[in-house]
């Protein structure tokens, strides 16, 4: 008998949880594999394996290079191959810490030769928007996987929500429609699987049937990546809305740069890539929550490459710019994605025109673009 892996992860802990005893109950003869990095400080990470009935064994690991995250690596493979080779175990269900995002962990059991059925994270609707507000460090809060974790709480809680084709949705009473919609609009093809606590064991609950149905690594990071990234459409519900903004002129960098503020904080989730004026070759990736804003190249746009480096580039990032062409500028685009309740759209299409090139500037053509000053040099650290 083969062993299925399921990843479950999610800041929402005592939801993370829920769902994990919700797939025990309803997949026989399944384990959970959990790893504590919360013991970290003291030098070790704890594991236990247990099913349904308590803890079957645990054990200690030592840190790996002072990270958490590192020692998890290294001792989740070896784990599940056991579990693999007892030949007892039809499920393990890897229940990740708070702060470990699904990706690192889904591609490291991947490379493993182990088969990822399902990744899941687990939401409680009504944390939803205290999370993606919470731009307060890991470190802070005691959720650093590393003594150099630099993550915040709303960029960490965005990657394990966008990431995940499952997610695992618990009843709140908490939780109003606001909620529910912008959990729909922030990752809007996801499989939403109900979760109710006490429930009876149903073999066949959706729950066990999505996280069996299937897993690809790498079409799940080609969704993520800046250059061909699954992006929300336009939506407005229940108060929240999403606002797509697709420009084919680059931004001048210094009124950009000046406008950065007040473009982050305007919603509580925004994503993209953009085209700059004084770096018109170089694709820029846009990730802002809780109030803080990431940015940094991810590679150059395709049309920046002579033809014979076509060959090298993904099919998936091919195909995405090819849907995306334009017969002057080919893949050269603003492309940002705007998520939150009460959101001004009108007031937010106004501040991002007004930092395109204007007519004059446009018209001067590259080089005249190439001499503009490089306010983002810092914030890039070129």
């Amino acid at each position: 008998m083969s062993l299925s892996v399921v990843i479950v992860g999610g800041l929402h802990a005592d939801a993370r949880r829920a769902t994990v005893a919700r797939l025990l109950a309803d997949v026989p003869g399944g384990v959970v594999l959990h790893h504590d990095l919360a013991t970290a400080a003291a030098g070790t990470v704890v594991r236990t394996v247990r099913d349904a009935t308590g803890i079957l064994s645990a054990g200690e690991t030592p840190l790996v290079d002072d990270c958490a995250c590192c020692a998890l690596r290294e001792d989740l493979v070896p784990e599940l191959r056991r579990l693999a080779d007892d030949g007892v175990t039809r499920l393990a269900v890897v229940e990740l810490w708070d702060s470990v995002e699904p990706k690192a962990m889904a591609e490291v059991v991947v490379a493993g030769g182990l088969t990822v059925t399902g990744v899941v994270t687990a939401v409680d609707p009504a944390l939803l928007l205290p999370c993606l507000g919470n731009g307060d460090d890991l470190a802070d809060c005691g959720l650093a996987a590393a003594a150099t974790d630099r993550r915040t709480v709303a960029d960490t809680f965005a990657r394990q929500l966008e990431y995940a084709p499952v997610l695992a949705v618990v009843d709140s009473e908490e939780a109003d429609d606001e909620d529910r919609e912008l959990l729909a609009q922030l990752h809007p093809t996801a499989r939403q699987v109900r979760v109710t606590p006490g429930a009876r064991a149903d073999p066949r609950s959706p729950l066990a049937g999505a996280v069996l149905a299937g897993f690809d690594a790498e079409a799940a990071a080609a969704a993520q990546h800046p250059a061909c990234a699954l992006l929300p459409a336009e939506a407005d519900a229940h108060g929240v809305s999403t606002f797509v903004w697709h420009r084919r002129r680059p931004f001048h960098p210094e009124r950009l740069y000046a406008a950065l503020e007040d473009l982050t904080c305007a919603a509580a989730r925004s994503r993209g890539r953009f085209w700059l004026a004084d770096k018109p070759d170089v694709l820029l990736h846009w990730d802002a929550a809780g109030g803080a804003l990431c940015v940094e190249p991810a590679g150059p746009w395709l049309a920046s490459l002579p033809d014979a480096a076509w060959d090298l580039v993904p099919p998936v990032r091919r195909a995405a710019a090819a849907l995306d062409w334009h017969p002057e500028h080919g893949d050269c685009c603003q492309h940002l994605v705007f998520t939150s309740p009460g959101l001004d759209r009108d007031g937010l299409a106004r501040l991002l025109e007004s930092c395109l090139l204007t007519d004059a500037e446009y018209a001067a053509g590259r080089t005249a673009w190439k001499r503009l000053p490089p306010a983002f040099d810092t914030l890039l650290e070129v």
